[in-house]
């Protein structure tokens, strides 16, 4: 069953060892880490899998956090996003949901992803108006479980945006469509121009009473 997701961001610098004094900056991003950490292991799932736009860091900061109190034998699967599709990964991740329903184990997965890269003027990749309207799409899609207001998005203005994680944060929603389920925000923010993002998915109570006790 699934069991747990999880929308992360995945900028080195919220690594301490990396980030250094810069680390102070993104507090609440490494906050809502920690948090979504102790929510993911209270889950307790026996499959993790984490879909990224990104080798190396796409994959490693998240589960920096993520992981830390999970066990060290837990079942890991890494999808890397290679087609540009929106809709695809929306699919996939509707499918991969579905065949979590067919399975005995319970499923995490971690949509590592970074938002707009073009929110502040000073930032590494500059100022662009769509930035901080494609965050503000995201997070309210997001808060009202509703993917199709993300796909319906224009491919201009998503290229305008500068964003490298739709595609992760789409298949999760697609995981969890027809569901009941909380979509939390845990904190947004962009101090070095680029949407830093942290927000859980947990099936509803009875949705989960409802599964373990088909299972019993």
């Amino acid at each position: 069953m699934l069991v747990f997701g999880v929308i992360s961001p995945h900028p080195p610098l919220i690594i301490p060892e990396i980030g250094g004094k810069d680390i102070e900056r993104v507090k609440r991003t490494v906050s809502a880490m920690e948090s979504a950490a102790e929510r993911l292991s209270v889950a307790k799932p026996d499959r993790l899998l984490i879909i990224s736009p990104h080798e190396g860091h796409g994959f490693e900061v998240p589960l920096h956090y993520l992981d830390r109190q999970l066990p060290p034998n837990l079942e890991t699967e890494k999808i890397l996003v290679t087609v540009p599709s929106y809709e695809h990964y929306y699919e996939w991740g509707k499918r991969y949901g579905g065949a979590c329903d067919q399975s005995d184990l319970r499923t995490a997965i971690i949509a590592s992803a970074d938002l707009s890269h073009v929110l502040k003027p000073d930032g590494p990749y500059g100022y662009h108006s769509a930035g901080p309207f494609f965050d503000k799409l995201v997070i309210k899609a997001i808060k009202e479980k509703d993917a199709g207001q993300l796909l319906r998005l224009d491919g201009g203005f998503l290229e305008r945006a500068a964003e490298c994680g739709l595609r992760s944060i789409l298949f999760l929603m697609g995981a969890f469509e027809g569901r009941e389920y909380e979509a939390e925000v845990l904190s947004y923010e962009g101090p070095f121009g680029v949407g830093y993002l942290v927000a859980t998915f947990m099936p509803s109570e009875s949705e989960e009473q409802i599964k373990v006790a088909r299972s019993l």
